[in-house]
This record gives structure tokens, C-alpha cells and sequence, in this order.
């Protein structure tokens, strides 16, 4: 079992080098549409992407059983909120997959009569369901960062003679105002850059689902461009272990 999630783990940086390039091709086709001379580049980028699209579901095995192991795993973690969200952003994952292997099916002919619409609305839910939940993790960790950093800078004002303009502005977030606040929030990401590539990550993969959704419609141009830095993100992550978010 520990050697097939280690074969998972390898396939995530796969998926993910998969997944830029399916959203690099996206991006380039809509940046390029508007070209009269470019049909056939833009062709031969759809049809990429589509492959791109297509190999990913080679990957979604892997990506199920790594988030299910996932989900027993983050059951354990001792605090309620990071546990309640993960789980169930990790037990949503497994759904998706659950929804997008359905799908496959559907595609290949296996099973014609799925409702390929209400497979694909539902496949969508549970995805914004886990990046909903994986952003209010985020949330919570930086609320709970930012507050140890407050507490961090009153101490060494209380126990030093003198205290310059970045102390104060720093421990005046206590006080209120918005400019401390955002000076206080960047020196708390400035300090944990997983938490700073975490949080960039599922909010530029909320793109897709709130356009899927009619939440808040765009084009393909900007889901594109969000899931090419969500991929380069996660590939930084795979390649680097001490980059991503730990438990």
C-alpha cells in the first residue's frame, strides 16, 4: 500500500505538468483567436489541449486513492478546524474523481446513457466544495500566523527600550486600520511562503468552477492563465516538498 501512494504521489507532478500545458494551450488559443492568420496554430492548440485533457484520466487512480489516504490522515490532525476543512475538502476530492471517472466512462462509449450534464454540475461541486474548504484552512492559518507575529512584535516592544516606525506600525494592528493590517499580513506570508503558494493556488482554481457554476462568469483566456500559475504552483511543490503546505 505505502509503495502505490509513493506511485501517487510521483503521478501528482505528472497530472500537474500535464495540467499546465492543457492551460498554456488554453491561453495561447484565446490570446491568438482574434487573428485571422493563426487558424491553424490555434487548431493545433485546441487539439493539444484536448490530449493534454484526455492524459490527465490516465492519472485519476492514483489521484482517488491519494485522497482518500489523505482523508483518514488528516482525521488525526490534532486541531478541529484544520481537521473538519481538510477532510472535507479530501473527501469532496474523492468524489470528483468518483464524478470524473464517470465521465470517462461516459466518453468512451463504456456507459451512453449517463446524463453527461448532471455528472459534469456535480463533478464541478464537489471540486469548488474542497477549494472551499482548502481556502477557509488557508484563512485560519494566516488569521492564527498573523496573531502569534502581533504577539511576537508586542513582546520585543515591551522588553526593548526603543521601538522603530516598522515595530509600531506592526503592533498597532491591535488598534485597528487597514494599512497595519495589510503590513502585518504581508510580513506573516513574506515569513511562511507555503502558506503564501497554498493560498495563491486555490484561489486562482476557483476560476474554473465559478465559471462553470454562473457564479462569476469569465473567459477562457483568464481560466487559463489561473490554472497555468495554480500547475507552475503545484509543480514548484512537487519538485520542492518544503514548499507545500504541511498538515
Amino acid at each position: 500500500m505505502e509503495a502505490f501512494v509513493n506511485f501517487t504521489n510521483q503521478t501528482q507532478g505528472r497530472d500537474r505538468l500535464f495540467r499546465a500545458i492543457q492551460h498554456t494551450c488554453m491561453l495561447l488559443s484565446y490570446l491568438l483567436e482574434r487573428k485571422a492568420d493563426k487558424e491553424m496554430m490555434i487548431m493545433k492548440l485546441k487539439k493539444l489541449e484536448s490530449s493534454m485533457r484526455s492524459g490527465r484520466k490516465l492519472f485519476r487512480l492514483g489521484n482517488m486513492v491519494h485522497a482518500m489516504v489523505a482523508a483518514r490522515r488528516t482525521t488525526q490532525l490534532p486541531d478541529l478546524v484544520p481537521r473538519l476543512c481538510l477532510t472535507a475538502s479530501n473527501l469532496n476530492r474523492v468524489l470528483y474523481f468518483i464524478c470524473d471517472t464517470v465521465l470517462w466512462v461516459k466518453s468512451v462509449g463504456l456507459i451512453p446513457d449517463i446524463d453527461k450534464q448532471t455528472w459534469r454540475n456535480w463533478a464541478t461541486k464537489c471540486y469548488y466544495y474542497s477549494l472551499l474548504m482548502n481556502l477557509t484552512r488557508d484563512l485560519y492559518e494566516i488569521s492564527w500566523r498573523m496573531e502569534q507575529e502581533a504577539q511576537r512584535e508586542k513582546a520585543r516592544k515591551e522588553n526593548s527600550s526603543h521601538c522603530d516606525e516598522q515595530d509600531q506600525d506592526l503592533f498597532s494592528f491591535h488598534a485597528g486600520g487597514l494599512q497595519p493590517f495589510l503590513l502585518l499580513l504581508y510580513h506573516t506570508l513574506r515569513k511562511h511562503p507555503p502558506l503564501l503558494l497554498d493560498t495563491v493556488k486555490n484561489l486562482c482554481d476557483l476560476s474554473s468552477p465559478f465559471d462553470q457554476l454562473g457564479i462569476y462568469k469569465t473567459n477562457p483566456g483568464v481560466i487559463g492563465l489561473c490554472g497555468l500559475l495554480s500547475s507552475l504552483v503545484g509543480i514548484l511543490t512537487v519538485a520542492r516538498p518544503h514548499m507545500k503546505l504541511k498538515y
